[in-house]
């Protein structure tokens, strides 16, 4: 799933649970992924690690197909920027990725000069 999520995706969040200190990333990548429950931490099964994730409200139903709800998790991959600065992703930043501190519950965050570039451009110089 890309950073293109709407508002409609997420209409049952109620939180978004952060494992990381935000000051120390640029970007998180973002997913929507199917998990048994609503409101706890859900599995991780990707390389890299989770850094949040999102929690579901009462209102929250799950598919009938599959009995799983779709809920938002954030994650960081092993060559992202906070691991390789001077790696693939030194500038630009994957699609489906977003500044976290544009992220809120309901919101889809967006993509800022520090999440595309670094803190280098947001930083004013003396």
């Amino acid at each position: 799933m890309s950073s293109l999520l709407t508002g409609s995706d997420l209409v049952h969040e109620r939180e978004v649970v952060w494992l990381e200190d935000l000051d120390c990333l640029d970007y998180v990548r973002q997913a929507l992924d199917k998990t048994k429950r609503r409101n706890t931490r859900p599995p991780y099964e990707r390389d890299g690690r989770m850094v949040g994730y999102a929690l579901l409200g009462e209102g929250a139903v799950p598919d009938p197909d599959s009995g799983l709800y779709r809920r938002r998790v954030f994650f960081l991959l092993p060559h992202d920027r906070d691991s390789l600065p001077g790696g693939l992703y030194r500038e630009g930043a994957p699609g489906e990725a977003v500044d976290p501190r544009t992220v809120a519950p309901r919101e889809p965050g967006a993509k800022t000069p520090r999440s595309q570039h670094g803190p280098a451009v947001t930083t004013p110089a003396l």
